[in-house]
């Protein structure tokens, strides 16, 4: 009976020797370049580690790793400009998340914060800006539309521990009732120009017969005065 003892004392021995290794092994953990790690305890932030080894309490806690590099996110939406013109736009944002602020981000919102805080926050940006121009200064003033825009972006993500790196609009598209209305008032002002340079053709013309006829009529004046003391 002994005998039948030793191997299964050390069959256990090595079990428990390798849920030791185990045990040791899930302590550790490495963080990449670029990334937080957020130590979660019992489900609670517990602290945010920086990219290296590190270790945690087996069983106890858990990681969650969050990027801090620069991502890009697309947004779709609509205002209405200060002629309650329709304008429909793609923006796209460039950010990071504040590293110092990925503890607080989890917290508060977790991992789904473009949809809960970004989206949001670019379509409501875009409204308050486009509201303070016309459909028409959207075009021509879009550098200083962009400016407001981030800014707004600025005051509204930095609460959040969001960084605005870049933000660009594209093309605006609207109605096609005010596509025919801008394309008729180009084409007025078209017209409007080329009369304006056939008029100024036409004057500069008169003008210069006119001045041909003062000179030749100076010319035969001259003559005259030439002509009738040697006839006297």
């Amino acid at each position: 009976m002994d005998g039948y003892k030793i191997p299964g004392k050390a069959v256990l021995i090595g079990i428990a020797g390798l849920a030791l290794i185990l045990l040791m092994i899930s302590t550790y953990f490495g963080v990449d370049a670029g990334e937080r790690g957020v130590v979660l305890r019992f489900g609670e932030v517990n602290r945010v580690v920086e990219p290296g080894p590190n270790f945690k309490i087996p069983l106890a806690e858990q990681v969650v790793y969050m990027t801090v590099r620069v991502q890009k996110t697309t947004t779709k939406t609509e205002a209405a400009s200060r002629d309650l013109q329709t304008v429909q736009t793609t923006m796209v944002l460039n950010y990071n998340i504040e590293p110092t602020k990925a503890g607080q981000m989890y917290s508060n919102i977790g991992l789904n914060y473009n949809e809960r805080v970004i989206d949001p926050a670019v379509k409501e940006s875009f409204k308050a800006a486009a509201a303070r121009y016309t459909a028409e200064e959207l075009i021509s003033k879009r550098e200083a539309l962009k400016t407001e825009v981030r800014n707004y972006l600025r005051e509204r993500l930095q609460v959040y521990g969001i960084v605005v790196v870049e933000l660009s609009i594209t093309d605006f598209e609207f109605s096609q009732e005010f596509n025919k209305a801008i394309e008729s008032k180009q084409t007025a002002e078209q017209n409007a120009l080329r009369a304006k340079r056939d008029l100024d053709r036409i004057r500069v013309e008169a003008e210069q017969k006119i001045a041909s006829a003062r000179a030749e009529a100076e010319a035969l004046r001259l003559q005259r005065q030439v002509i009738s003391p040697e006839l006297i």
